[in-house]
């Protein structure tokens, strides 16, 4: 009889853990306190609108690929992708565009006419930021950094020896500052601290190596949008035989002689030798495990900021915006110091938009468009979330009138919005921060909670642990996670 392994949470990362876990030989149950699986990956229909709930960049797809081909499945049989030529529209208030282009040749072209400077620095900046990605991401990303085995291997000997080019011990401002010759290019590349909830004046600068995700390997899009992602995952691991109890939640986790048993819901005792919490690693010590001890460097690490998201149903075309669009802030240290100093908002926030419907039609009504309305806000701490929310959602209207020079609101057909309470009262997120922790240290990345447990028998998935947040780590956390368990 197959050993029993009970995923807490159906979020990316607990399904990608339980294909994982399918192919070692494990019997797998996900049980889930909402009634639907994806955790921030969801979808939201409005009247005619459907939105994207969640993330909605799409990077390193050969990592959901991966899920497929361990499982023997043709990836391709499950869902497609297109590769974005065009990866933003970056809108600054002097009234200056940029197009980032995917083909860099396109993007050089576009920076030297725009802004009217010399390329070599960027191109150079783009080579550097590869260099970095290449040399951190065996070491760094697809391995625990938290077993001894992870530092006698190759890949670690050619970290070391590149240290000095990793920018360790200076901020991604200050080396972006230093080898950009134009303040727009800093701001834009600065922005990419945002990918992981982090400020670009206090993150490390080895988190320069996040551009190339986009400007090196490319930016992807699903053929029906970001849900589809989950929709095929989902359709894989009930192929593969794994049970979803959706609306239970665990209330316990059982624990033995320092080893699992189970967990504990309302209808129940539930046994296993294998758990894996997909929840927050906050609230797991906090509310299912409250009896063990937690570690001190994870339950007082800075939150990760949050996003105030505003979902908007527009009775427009706009062929100014694409699928992504940034309106940037015109002092952008001053809204960072806002989110991660004075935990509020400033007053000329930078505004993201993302726009499916420009790919996928069916999203919105012909010649009207589905807006996704993100500013990057902090996690809570008892603010007064609906004054700033109605604050923040004047500031984007004025925004966007004062850079697409429109009348934004008059076109405003559906509404809503998602808060940093309604992200942790559906995600079960600790005070709604979307990626866990912040990397604003130099050596955030070794604090953050290793995948597996003192306890035998528990290990950690998900954006709030090693190695962080957002799809492409969330998948790769799945895969370091299950690694480290042993066939049943």
């Amino acid at each position: 009889m197959a050993k029993k392994a009970i995923i807490i949470g159906a979020g990316i990362a607990g399904i990608a853990s339980a294909i994982r876990l399918t192919q070692k030989g494990y019997s797998v149950s996900i049980f889930e306190s909402n009634g639907y699986a994806g955790g921030k990956l969801t979808t939201l229909q409005l009247g005619n609108y459907r939105f994207d709930a969640g993330p909605s960049l799409f990077t390193l797809p050969h990592l959901v690929d991966e899920l497929f081909e361990v499982a023997g499945k043709d990836p391709r049989d499950y869902f497609n992708y297109q590769q974005l030529e065009m990866l933003c529209h970056y809108f600054y208030e002097d009234g200056t565009v940029l197009h980032a282009f995917a083909d860099q040749e396109k993007l050089i072209k576009e920076v030297e006419s725009k802004l009217n400077i010399d390329s070599k620095p960027l191109k150079e900046y783009l080579n550097h930021s590869e260099i970095i990605f290449e040399r951190t991401r065996h070491s760094f990303l697809e391995k625990s950094l938290h077993k001894f085995s992870s530092y006698i291997s190759l890949d670690i000997l050619k970290t070391v020896t590149s240290m000095r080019k990793l920018n360790l011990f200076e901020t991604m401002h200050e080396v972006n500052e230093k080898s950009l010759n134009h303040p727009k290019l800093v701001q834009l590349f600065d922005r990419f601290a945002t990918y992981n909830g982090s400020n670009p004046y206090k993150a490390p600068g080895v988190l320069n190596s996040i551009p190339h995700l986009e400007f090196g390997i490319g930016s992807f899009f699903p053929t029906e949008g970001m849900h589809e992602i989950l929709k095929a995952c989902m359709k894989l691991a009930q192929e593969l035989g794994v049970e979803f109890h959706f609306n239970e939640e665990v209330k316990t986790i059982q624990i033995k002689n320092r080893k699992v048993t189970g967990i504990e819901t309302e209808t129940g005792i539930h046994t296993a030798e294998l758990i894996l919490s997909n929840c927050d690693v906050k609230q797991t010590y906090k509310q299912l495990i409250p009896n063990q001890k937690a570690p001190e460097k994870t339950m007082n690490q800075e939150p990760s900021s949050s996003a105030l998201i505003f979902y908007w149903g527009i009775q427009k075309s706009f062929p100014e915006l694409d699928v992504h669009n940034i309106l940037f802030s015109d002092d952008y240290k001053k809204e960072f110091n806002a989110i991660f100093d004075d935990s509020t908002v400033s007053d000329d926030p930078t505004v993201y938009i993302h726009i499916s419907s420009k790919i996928v039609s069916e999203d919105a009504p012909i010649g009207s468009e589905n807006w996704f309305i993100m500013v990057n806000v902090p996690s809570n701490q008892g603010q007064d979330w609906e004054k700033l929310r109605l604050k923040v959602r004047q500031l984007c209207i004025e925004k966007i009138n004062r850079i697409l020079k429109t009348d934004i609101e008059s076109l405003i057909e559906e509404e809503d919005y998602l808060d940093p309470i309604r992200i942790s009262e559906r995600t079960n997120s600790f005070g709604g921060a979307l990626y866990g922790a912040s990397s604003n240290e130099r050596m955030a990345a070794f604090f953050r909670h290793p995948n597996f447990s003192k306890v035998k028998g528990l290990y950690f998935a998900g954006g709030s642990v090693h190695p962080g947040g957002g799809i492409p780590l969330c998948l790769l956390s799945a895969k370091i996670a299950t690694d480290l368990i042993p066939n049943a």
